[in-house]
């Protein structure tokens, strides 16, 4: 699937020369570039949300709480029409929207500030509970955290409390690099598993597979989908 803005039909194979446009001093390009394949599966083929339903109440809500080292979002957010693919250019400038952390009120289609761990899950919990009170049963939320976010206390108070919620409409990708300081006897996806949730690991690089898990049916639960990527400098 492609999507066409003013500027051009871009697809997967483009998103390499969209994040080269973006250069500066940032100091997390591993973080972003272990995203990129999960977040075109996700805007390309599964979220309900364009640049003309970014404002509906019954869009999906796309949650980025690895938003440190935002380049992969913001080539993402720009192949789909989001914003224009110039912005690109000035990523990190001083007149740029486009910051080392995304700004929910500079960029089209950014549903939250980012980049401080353990803030999305908790933020996702709220949405699908808020979604859930207005009568909302369409719009799925999802977050995409890392799993060094896993550290943080915020991430295991939300995954406790989601199970039980039965927030089915919750959805949350963790990138697993190998980057947290604790393990789980069985994977990061037992942990979400003894709390209620629906959960699944995959080859974070494999589109058919991460579409394959996304789409997975989990009624009356949350879903995990643990994407394992390896980490390049």
């Amino acid at each position: 699937m492609t999507q066409t803005t003013a500027d051009a039909t871009f697809r997967y194979e483009d998103l390499s020369a969209l994040m080269a446009r973006m250069t500066g001093a940032e100091k997390h390009g591993p973080a972003a570039t272990s995203t990129l394949d999960v977040l075109w599966v996700l805007y390309d083929r599964v979220l309900r949300v364009t640049p003309d339903t970014a404002g509906d109440r019954e869009r999906d809500r796309f949650l980025l709480s690895k938003g440190h080292g935002p380049m992969a979002y913001y080539a993402v957010l720009a192949a789909k029409g989001f914003f224009p693919v110039t912005w690109l250019d000035g990523f990190g400038g001083y007149d740029s929207p486009l910051g080392h952390h995304p700004d929910r009120t500079l960029i089209p289609g950014v549903e939250i500030g980012s980049g401080s761990l353990g803030h999305g899950l908790p933020l996702a919990v709220g949405s699908a509970l808020g979604l859930r009170a207005q009568g909302l049963t369409r719009p799925a939320v999802w977050t995409l955290i890392g799993d060094a976010e896993l550290d943080e206390g915020s991430n295991h108070e939300a995954i406790a409390y989601a199970g039980p919620a039965g927030l089915d409409r919750l959805h949350t990708v963790v990138i697993d690099n190998d980057s947290a300081t604790h393990g789980w006897r069985g994977g990061i996806a037992s942990r979400f598993e003894a709390a209620g949730w629906s959960a699944v690991t995959v080859d974070g690089r494999d589109h058919a597979a991460l579409h394959a898990a996304f789409t997975a049916a989990h009624p009356g639960r949350p879903h995990a989908v643990v994407a394992r990527v390896e980490k390049k400098a």
